[in-house]
């Protein structure tokens, strides 16, 4: 079932999530469900957050990067088959020198900025089946990745901008917030005006 993305400005956006256990329920169908949306959307991750559930999960499908000329072959195979789920993440350790990208998110529509992140991660993590995990990830995935965890964490790509790209870009989270925004996907759009 293809759920609505939450929008900017949508408190759940900003909770403090909890983890979940094995007993979480119907988690196979939230599951389901969320790569369901995600593809249905144009992602490449999507956070538990961005569709009302204040819970410490995401899940990741890097695959369209496979033909990024950017990447190396051996990354390129690499994102080809990384597809993930993330289930009660800590990112333990962020290293390297900040690197830029242009980030989008699928709650905040028609918005792409310059984001710095650090190119390595080690994140602990349990997948779909509980098991837990201990992992590098580098480049383009590790951003994927911090992206993503960023929403349990209730942090957006733009509170990662200077003061005067925020100020910039403020009319556009506006209307974003109130729906007034093309998307070919469905949202929930927190101050849009009900109608009659």
């Amino acid at each position: 079932m293809i759920l609505p993305i939450l929008a900017y400005g949508d408190p759940v956006l900003r909770k403090q999530t909890e983890e979940i256990t094995p007993e979480h329920p119907k988690l196979d169908a939230l599951l389901e469900n969320m790569f369901e949306t995600m593809y249905e959307a144009h992602g490449i991750g999507l956070a538990a957050p961005q569709i009302g559930e204040a819970i410490r999960l995401f899940i990741v499908d890097a695959s369209p990067f496979k033909d990024d000329e950017d990447l190396s072959e051996e990354e390129q195979n690499f994102v080809s088959t990384f597809k993930r789920v993330f289930i009660n993440a800590r990112i333990i350790e962020e290293s390297g020198d900040e690197w830029v990208f242009n980030e989008g998110c699928l709650s905040i529509p028609d918005v792409r900025e310059d984001v710095f992140r650090q190119p390595n991660i080690v994140i602990e993590y349990e997948d779909e089946n509980f098991k837990k995990h201990k992992e590098t990830f580098s480049g383009i995935v590790a951003r994927i990745i911090q992206h993503e965890y960023d929403h349990i964490e209730g942090i957006l790509f733009t509170d990662k901008l200077s003061p005067l790209k925020k100020r910039l870009i403020k009319g556009k989270l506006a209307n974003i917030s109130k729906g007034k925004v093309s998307i070919d996907y469905r949202m929930k759009f927190p101050n849009a005006k009900k109608k009659r």
